[in-house]
């Protein structure tokens, strides 16, 4: 990819001071308020602040979810964060969206609006993968559907404005995070514009906001205009075009590829220091030597190394150290080689790069993305090299003649911080209003999310595995910001003593990813200067440190308490980090599996994984080795619970062929599986859109930019997804044309190492869903399995159940989880349940 860059000459006027470090969240004057002291929960009617003694709200969280005051609930974690600074916060938790009275009810806020659609994105929660309604909501009062609008945040952003229009609003959660710039809408099939131009929101906070919504409140309690808070970390707001408050920053044109002219090319986040200096024939010797320079790993560009190594001049501003260049002859003979045939300009002169601090990037306007894939795959591969909070620049994107101007994300918070926030008076239950009869929160008002993660710990936040297809990265960040090993005891010690209905299980003990509990570049300087998306892809990398002894150390403290009698690990684990450890290994399976481990390899060939960004099989292999080795040693039977992705960019009809035949001959069948979901803003998503791989670079010269096969319409999908359940009979008929039409026809027959047999069991050979409750079916039916225990194979409701075909299973047919696994009976599943979680950055909701 390249990308012409212009610098604004209205940028050249002024040249400001570098940003103040970040300040700590215990290091504000608390608000005059915190007299009244802490609230049980955060009142949702004026009742309950009548009691508080209060006669107003300084702030007002509006959420999708129903209130469970809980660490794992962003709403939650927020309120009480602005709570500790002495603001009085309420909440309104799925109010009736059909005016704007609802918004009323707790009057008037002193300082502003916090609007979220709740710790899902609200059209994930609606919709399946295939764009079917869900039957129900995991983070509603008894699993009720239907609580909450599409678009939750940009509904409630504006009915708040309409209630009240001079309060400002500020935005938060995962779904404005992940809307911030214009953004494909998988939905409707098209780019919309940023949330930011939709809603009437002031302010809009991505990532984790905490540092972000403690500086803004005390801003706004100081009688600062919300109009005048543009420099906080993590916010997005909107600005006049040429507007001149925007003096004084550095404006870098990116809104076009391939233009002609001098080219300033983006680092590959893939390569290596050495392999980038090889393609331009010469070697690292710093790298070699073991260390590492910030300023080619901030990304000041190949064109300053070019300079250096052509005589021209450096500008070394901010004390950065210049990279040691040995000219190789046998590398510059190659890469003249290459420079020849890729017909660019040679780079040569003095390159001056302008502060990073005050450096913005001009992404392709929305009205250019809208129509132009490969501007918009273009503008997602620039967003993606600029989320490291050491040395991000500021983005900003034009919507007709409005910007949107996004600043560098937050700086993490420290061990302390993330104490200060988890070690805070949760009530850990949900609100008393959503109590049944009998005073409970286990009959039919139960919350399903909350009793998914009742019993959990928390104890890290954020991933370095930058997956593609998933939205943790882009809304937490890369970088572990991890708790004190006393705080998360304290919380377990709360738990067993506190919270009613514990019987000495603790459900889980992780987060985002189970073992990536204080892990992180073994250098403070590299993790700053770094720009590459992914920490374990291609590879682990060097300088990421694997140690998992303080991840050890907590769990054998844990399970020594007194009253604990079991600690399960029920976050998805990165295996690939866990084989660098075979102590953990051990520890994890000797103590902390309740018979059923879930990993995700995701799929066995390399196509798809490469565009997933997920480790080759092999490693699976290498994890299950150890895994066996040390259940055998343990005494224990236990299972590995893999999953896999239907229908991902970069996947082929023989791909998935290739997966239904390691699934078969490793004894494997899915009981439930998983199609690609484009949730806004991922890589794999502006892959599914474009048709482009923007991990490799965007060009419109087909040579230079690397094509993906995107699986699209409703057939194929779902013949991907149905290789994955080649077991199930309902599929053998799609199943059986697919593979006559790509002339693999000869894995049709009756014999072990066929993949579908030649009969064909009474059914009526339709598709249907895996699981009743996923989703509703068309008009008049529904989907739904047969009983437990019966053959492998799904059948429409007939009005009359009686009417249904009776199949009996041959011999060895058994409905399982997996071949291999502990039969079910008619009287329901033995063993623990192994529902599919992913993380929100918050409570995970069961994708069913």
């Amino acid at each position: 990819m390249s990308a012409q860059t212009t610098v604004s000459p209205v940028a050249k006027s002024t040249q400001p001071a570098a940003p103040k470090a970040p300040k700590a969240l215990t290091a504000y004057r608390p608000f005059w308020a915190k007299r009244f002291g802490t609230a049980r929960f955060l009142p949702m009617s004026r009742e309950e602040m009548t009691e508080l003694g209060w006669d107003s709200c300084d702030i007002i969280i509006v959420t999708g979810d129903a209130y469970v005051d809980h660490p794992s609930f962003g709403m939650a974690v927020i309120g009480r964060v602005l709570e500790a600074q002495g603001f009085r916060v309420g909440i309104i938790a799925q109010p009736d969206w059909q005016s704007a009275d609802p918004f009323k009810v707790l009057g008037k806020p002193n300082l502003f609006y916090g609007v979220a659609a709740g710790n899902m994105d609200s059209m994930i929660n609606r919709y399946t993968a295939d764009r079917k309604i869900r039957s129900d909501d995991a983070y509603t009062p008894g699993g009720e559907a239907g609580k909450r609008p599409d678009r939750a945040s940009l509904v409630y952003a504006q009915r708040c404005k309409e209630a009240y229009p001079d309060v400002p609003i500020v935005m938060g959660g995962i779904e404005a995070s992940l809307r911030r710039i214009a953004h494909y809408d998988y939905w409707q099939d098209k780019v919309r514009r940023s949330i930011l131009a939709d809603a009437k929101a002031d302010l809009l906070l991505y990532g984790n906001a905490e540092r972000a919504i403690v500086e803004v409140a005390h801003r706004l309690a100081a009688r600062e205009p919300i109009e005048q808070i543009t420099d906080v970390r993590g916010t997005a707001f909107l600005r006049r075009t040429n507007d001149p408050t925007a003096l004084g920053w550095f404006e870098l044109d990116s809104s076009e590829v391939d233009m002609p002219g001098r080219i300033d090319q983006h680092i590959n986040p893939y390569m290596t220091m050495a392999q980038q200096a090889e393609a331009q024939g010469e070697t690292c010797a710093r790298e070699e030597e073991g260390a590492f320079d910030p300023l080619k790993g901030q990304g000041k560009g190949t064109a300053q190394v070019d300079a250096a190594a052509a005589g021209g001049q450096m500008d070394l501003s901010g004390g950065a150290k210049p990279i040691k260049l040995v000219v190789n002859p046998t590398l510059a003979a190659k890469s003249a080689a290459i420079k020849a045939n890729a017909a660019l300009p040679e780079r040569a002169g003095r390159i001056v790069m302008p502060p990073r601090e005050r450096t913005v990037i001009r992404l392709p306007s929305y009205e250019q993305v809208k129509s132009d894939p490969v501007l918009y795959a273009h503008a997602n591969r620039v967003l993606h090299l600029e989320t490291n909070p050491g040395n991000a620049r500021a983005l900003v994107q034009a919507h007709a003649n409005r910007d949107v101007w996004i600043n560098p994300p937050p700086i993490p918070l420290t061990m302390a911080e993330m104490d200060h926030v988890f070690d805070l008076p949760y009530a850990r239950s949900p609100h008393p209003a959503y109590a049944d009869e009998n005073g409970g929160h286990d009959g039919p008002t139960k919350i399903p999310a909350w009793e998914m993660i009742r019993f959990s710990v928390n104890i890290m936040r954020g991933c370095f595995g930058g997956c593609t297809f998933c939205s943790i990265t882009e809304h937490e960040g890369r970088i572990i910001q991890s708790r004190s090993e006393d705080s998360i005891i304290h919380e377990i010690e709360e738990i067993r003593d506190k919270v009613k209905g514990f019987t000495g299980v603790v459900s889980d003990l992780g987060g985002p990813t189970a073992n990536m509990y204080r892990i992180g570049c073994k250098s403070p300087e590299i993790e700053a200067a770094c720009r590459k998306p992914s920490c374990v892809y291609p590879g682990i990398c060097s300088n990421l440190n694997t140690d998992h002894g303080p991840l050890i150390k907590i769990y054998r403290r844990a399970r020594a308490l007194r009253g604990v009698k079991k600690i399960l690990i029920g976050s998805g684990l990165r295996y690939d980090l866990a084989v660098k450890s075979p102590e953990y290994i051990k520890e994890l399976v000797t103590h902390h599996v309740g018979g059923y481990l879930k990993i995700a390899p995701e799929h066995t060939e390399g196509g798809p994984l490469s565009k997933m960004m997920k480790p080759g099989i092999g490693t699976y292999d290498k994890f299950k080795q150890l895994f066996d080795k040390f259940s055998e040693e343990a005494g224990k039977k236990q299972f590995l619970i893999p999953y896999f992705i239907a229908a991902h960019p970069g996947t082929s009809d023989e791909d998935m062929m290739n997966l239904a035949l390691w699934l078969k001959r490793n004894g494997f069948r899915a009981d439930q599986v998983q199609t690609f979901y484009p949730s806004p803003m991922a890589t794999a998503t502006a892959m599914y859109h474009s048709g482009r791989n923007p991990l490799k670079g965007i060009s419109r010269d087909e040579t230079r930019s690397e094509r993906v096969d995107v699986v699209k319409g409703e057939k194929r999908r779902r013949l991907h997804k149905a290789f994955l359940r080649y077991h199930d009979p309902n599929n053998w008929p799609l199943l059986r044309e697919a593979l006559k039409d790509m002339g693999r026809a000869d894995l049709i027959g009756n014999g072990k190492h066929h993949l579908i047999p030649f009969y064909q069991p009474q059914t009526d050979g339709s598709y249907q869903s895996a699981r009743r409750k996923n989703s509703t079916g068309a008009a008049g039916s529904k989907t739904s399995m047969t009983a437990i225990g019966r053959a492998s194979h799904q059948l429409k409701e007939a009005p009359d159940p009686r009417q249904l075909p009776k199949v009996q299973p041959r011999k060895g047919q058994i409905l399982t989880q997996h071949t291999g696994l502990p039969p079910r009976d008619n009287g329901g599943p033995k063993g623990p349940a192994t529902p599919r979680t992913r993380s929100t950055g918050g409570a995970r909701k069961k994708v069913r």
